[in-house]
């Protein structure tokens, strides 16, 4: 195997690659990524048997040919050479690979195509297309939500599905963690077919997420039972589905909730950021008790510290004093956009919802703490 490759382009795609390696190193093979290079394109893959990633990049190939090698060596030693320069890699016979750039030579260890798992490509579910920039929102709205309890594994993953409303069709996602839920929807061509609801992992998600980030144009996904596949540009994303029942999201948020508090979104986002500098893992909490037309943010932590704010605010309701996690409060209001928002209360002991003007279809779901 030879081959020339600019290391910028190289480069582009180890990053792609790079994340998806098992770090665990379950089997040794699954710390390397597989090089093909035939017909003037290279083929670059790594797994870590849940998740896989296949790109093609065309180079000049002189020589066909095939090796694994570790990705973060690779990863690393490509990383410091020279952004403008030429990449040549050679191969003889499949374990030892030599990468020279510039006045810089490395003779690496690698091995045989032979010993990597094989990746299944096979495309046999539903079909879709969608366009990646929106796709790209839905989980920028939504990850934050998954869950890292392995013990509700159904929750370590973001829901997603296309149904019917309104008699067009709306795309999905949803994710909680049993303590906050984010559901962010967009309406897209009538012509997309349903998904019921599938759950895609929350590795995959953040992963999915940074190729997302690099383009804007219609990707193509395919979801059977147990597996969604992404197609993205001349990159091919697999991942195994979660297999179990997410949670009924519809049922979790609050539809009564009548008092309304609409405030500035930046000035709740620096006083809750404010009153929470003296809180801590142990105590968390901030209370936000509600008078008319005042909000006032307090807190108290474990060395008896207090710190407390007023804000003006435009507010209708019941007086009402009520706990949260100041963490997952700035999460939420991070995540909305408008200058001004709206939170939506019932009591000091249910649920309350977070939303903004411009976007309907983004909803933000909290469970207060006690106090």
């Amino acid at each position: 195997m030879k081959f020339k490759i600019p290391r910028s382009i190289l480069f582009k795609s180890l990053s792609h690659l790079q994340g998806i390696v098992d770090k665990k190193n379950s089997l040794p093979i699954l710390a390397n990524i597989l090089i093909e290079a035939k017909n003037n394109q290279l083929i670059l893959s790594s797994t870590d048997m849940d998740i896989s990633i296949i790109e093609k990049i065309n180079c000049t190939v002189t020589e066909d040919g095939a090796t694994t090698i570790n990705s973060q060596i690779l990863y690393d030693i490509v990383r410091k050479i020279d952004d403008n320069s030429l990449i040549e890699i050679i191969s003889n016979n499949g374990k030892l690979l030599t990468l020279r750039a510039d006045g810089s030579r490395f003779s690496l260890a690698s091995l045989p195509k032979a010993d990597y798992p094989i990746i299944e490509q096979e495309n046999s579910g539903i079909n879709i297309k969608l366009n990646s920039r929106i796709l790209f929102k839905l989980i920028d709205k939504t990850k934050f939500a998954i869950s890292n309890e392995e013990t509700r594994y159904f929750l370590n993953g973001l829901y997603f599905s296309i149904n019917n409303e309104d008699n067009k069709r709306i795309v999905t996602l949803v994710g909680t963690d049993g303590h906050r839920l984010a559901k962010s929807s967009h309406y897209i061509d009538d012509n997309v077919d349903q998904i019921s609801g599938v759950i895609i992992p929350k590795k995959t998600i953040y992963e999915l997420s940074k190729l997302l980030s690099e383009i804007d144009q219609d990707i193509e996904i395919s979801v059977s039972t147990n597996k969604i596949i992404f197609f993205i540009d001349d990159i091919i994303f697999i991942s195994k589905l979660i297999d179990g029942s997410f949670p009924d999201y519809k049922r979790v948020i609050p539809k009564n909730n009548t008092n309304l508090l609409k405030i500035s979104r930046e000035k709740l986002l620096s006083a809750v950021d404010r009153v929470s500098t003296i809180s801590n893992e142990k105590s968390p909490v901030i209370k936000f008790k509600l008078l008319e037309n005042i909000l006032n943010l307090n807190t108290i932590n474990s060395e008896s510290s207090t710190a407390s704010e007023d804000l003006k605010i435009n507010y209708i309701g019941d007086e009402i004093e009520i706990g949260f996690n100041s963490k997952y409060i700035m999460d939420i209001v991070n995540n909305l956009e408008d200058n001004e928002i709206s939170i939506n209360l019932k009591d000091n002991i249910s649920p309350i919802t977070a939303q903004e003007n411009s976007n309907a279809n983004l909803v933000y779901v909290l469970m207060p703490m006690r106090v």
